[in-house]
């Protein structure tokens, strides 16, 4: 897939903007008054930032509100619904917080859940396509969902939290690149069953469909070298990961924390990009790019 900078963007930002409102919903930091007006604006930031990022590679940008009365059917409908009601819950709360000194714990709980709800309808937008086997897993969410609450933990200093959260999501990293390495083989689709022609025998390309190129290859037909992609998803564990493992362990002072934040932020950053750019849709058969 083309790896378009506002998706980027936006599956970046908006998972530890709510993943940062999650830990505020459920009390962590326990903090009133400026200290949370901080806290919430930096969540806020990051998730509505997110958000508005997501817009710009959308064709028809003014017919966003249209997807609302999708949700039945539609993931990215049910994301901008419980991203919204995320988003409003929160406010009420983070205002008692901030200008009355008063925790309404009920508010932060619903909050709280309607930001994990928003992260996952957010990953299931990429597993449920099932042209795209390297998304239609069930690690999708689970990498989602693990990278918003290591990054939440990160950003509200929960040390010990995010220690154990980064440790997981180091690990469901890993299970994902390995396991989505061997998911366009593993789908049994070929050029065959891309032309429609293997009940015939083996199909290869003699030539290309067109001399030139055209919508579906500039969306969907992304190469990435294998020497490439091995550095940088040497780039992304190291700076997501490790880089911040070691210095809440060695240094989990103010510092130390805000250097992890940043590393992770990049780490995660060029992970979104390799999560794009490596997602072989299976058009790419048909025009011998597979």
């Amino acid at each position: 897939m083309h790896p378009a900078p506002s998706v980027i963007v936006f599956t970046t930002l908006s998972g530890l903007g709510f993943g940062l409102l999650l830990f505020l919903g459920l009390g962590m930091p326990d903090v009133t008054g400026w200290v949370a007006f901080v806290f919430f604006a930096i969540a806020y930031a990051l998730a509505v930032g997110g958000l508005l990022a997501s817009t710009f590679h959308l064709g028809h940008p003014e017919r966003a509100l249209k997807a609302f009365t999708q949700w039945r059917s539609s993931w990215l409908s049910r994301e901008g619904w419980c991203a919204v009601i995320a988003l409003l819950v929160m406010a009420p709360y983070g205002a008692g917080l901030v200008f009355m000194g008063e925790s309404y714990s009920i508010l932060g709980l619903i909050g709280a859940l309607f930001s994990l709800l928003t992260v996952f309808t957010t990953s299931m937008i990429y597993t449920q396509l099932k042209t795209i086997p390297r998304w239609n897993m069930k690690l999708t969410p689970a990498m989602f969902l693990s990278f918003s609450l290591a990054g939440g933990a990160l950003l509200s200093g929960q040390i010990k939290a995010a220690m154990v959260l980064l440790a997981v999501a180091a690990v469901v990293q890993v299970v994902y690149w390995k396991q989505g390495d061997q998911a366009l083989a593993a789908s049994g689709t070929d050029m065959g069953t891309a032309t429609g022609l293997g009940s015939i025998g083996e199909v290869r390309a003699f030539e290309p469909p067109h001399t030139g190129t055209n919508y579906l290859l500039r969306e969907f037909v992304h190469v990435v070298g294998r020497k490439h992609a091995a550095k940088l998803r040497i780039i992304a564990f190291t700076l997501a990961f490790v880089v911040p493992l070691l210095l809440l362990y060695l240094s989990p002072h103010h510092l130390g924390a805000l250097i992890a934040v940043v590393s992770h932020l990049v780490g995660i950053a060029v992970s979104r990009w390799l999560f794009f750019a490596q997602a072989e849709h299976v058009v790419g058969l048909y025009y011998g790019k597979r």
